[in-house]
């Protein structure tokens, strides 16, 4: 299987909105490991790049999250599986609704265009380009 790669999305904040846009991308990869091990490899690149960790949906250089590990449900441990809030976020929905429409959420059972068409139009994800 090879890698896709979404089209780069420019979104308004959430959380805090006194902020500059977020720039979002999906990507989906073919991983051997952990979860755990995915997720440490996510936040390695976060401090290379230069993340600093300030406040809950802060301004941020990067921000990397796993979504989904081939439908594994984790609750009580982190990575918790499938990401909490993806659901409810259009900023992850659009890009992935985009190179995986018929992927499924592995709790709810919604494909990833059926969520996306369930949210309301803001905050707004608009595709800008391909990475």
């Amino acid at each position: 299987m090879r890698a896709r790669v979404s089209s780069l999305y420019r979104t308004e904040p959430v959380g805090c909105e006194a902020q500059p846009p977020f720039y979002n991308a999906v990507v989906e990869i073919l991983w051997p490991g952990s979860a755990r091990a995915l997720l440490a490899l996510a936040r390695r690149i976060e401090r290379e790049i230069g993340r600093v960790r300030t406040f809950r949906n802060g301004p941020r250089t990067i921000d990397v999250d796993l979504l989904d590990l081939g439908g594994v449900v984790r609750r009580s441990s982190d990575p918790v599986l499938p990401h909490p809030r993806m659901a409810g976020r259009r900023f992850v929905l659009a890009p992935l609704a985009e190179i995986a429409p018929a992927w499924r959420h592995p709790v709810r059972g919604l494909s990833a265009r059926r969520l996306l068409a369930s949210l309301p139009a803001r905050p707004r994800a608009r595709r800008i380009g391909r990475i």
